[in-house]
């Protein structure tokens, strides 16, 4: 069926972007009830919501491939920087009786080269246009060890992380916010104010349950929403669409704040 006469005439749809940035946190969350899923309901006809997940990456590799996600040429109205669950993993993992599997080392990234990469990440960014003000750098969720600890056993791995070493990220990764001057989501501290159950949180001890994702929403989308809350929904609401010459409402201006 042809295009309607003059329908080539209408004035190109600019459809901004948020840029989820991760590794397999942010891989997962456009699952059913994830934070990444929730996030792209809350924006329809504002946003598209690209999920960038990387299952097993570290900021050692996201700083290679950043460019090849983000150009000066198509700038998100927001991104959020998710890594730390890889980066803070242990490069000697603890002895532990019985299980004489060695770790594979290689997602592990020191302390100091963690938080050079990520500021090295929001500069990048900033220099293709993506100021500070529209980053959200997230830190990594606590780890529930035992539960975790019970996934390497069954894999034949030795406990390869520690809920206080990635505390230490999680600090490192709030105070490169502090100086980059970005916004942060601090979940490795809010997930334990008040002595919370991680089990709640937690589905494996790494990754997170459905409440989890939940609670990432729930304080993630305060963050993004200021970031977004000019935009207005893309193209007419369906009551105001011109009856007898729809193109006149549909060719036109792109955005509309009406409610759906």
């Amino acid at each position: 069926m042809a295009l309607a006469p003059g329908a080539a005439g209408g004035i190109p749809l600019f459809w901004p972007r948020v840029l989820l940035f991760g590794d397999s946190i942010t891989q997962f969350s456009f699952q059913q009830g994830g934070w990444g899923a929730a996030l792209a309901d809350r924006l329809v006809r504002k946003c598209d919501v690209l999920n960038r997940g990387f299952s097993g990456y570290n900021t050692r590799w996201a700083k290679i491939i950043l460019p090849r996600l983000v150009g000066s040429r198509d700038s998100p109205a927001v991104v959020t920087i998710f890594f730390g669950a890889n980066d803070s993993s242990l490069r000697v993992p603890p002895v532990t009786p019985c299980v004489p599997a060695d770790e594979n080392p290689r997602q592990h990234v020191p302390l100091e080269e963690y938080t050079a990469n990520l500021s090295a990440m929001v500069r990048y960014l900033h220099s293709v246009g993506v100021t500070e003000s529209r980053v959200v750098l997230v830190t990594p969720p606590p780890l529930w060890e035992a539960a975790w600890e019970e996934e390497c056993v069954a894999q034949g791995h030795r406990l390869n992380r520690r809920n206080s070493v990635t505390g230490e990220y999680a600090r490192a990764c709030a105070q490169v916010a502090h100086d980059c001057g970005t916004d942060v989501l601090d979940l490795w501290t809010l997930m334990q104010k008040d002595d919370q159950d991680l089990s709640a949180y937690l589905s494996d001890g790494l990754h997170l349950s459905p409440e989890g994702n939940n609670f990432v929403f729930s304080h993630l989308w305060p963050l993004v929403e200021k970031k977004v809350s000019g935009l207005p929904l893309l193209l007419p609401y369906w009551k105001d669409v011109a009856e007898a010459n729809p193109e006149c409402s549909l060719l036109g201006q792109g955005g509309h704040s009406s409610a759906t």
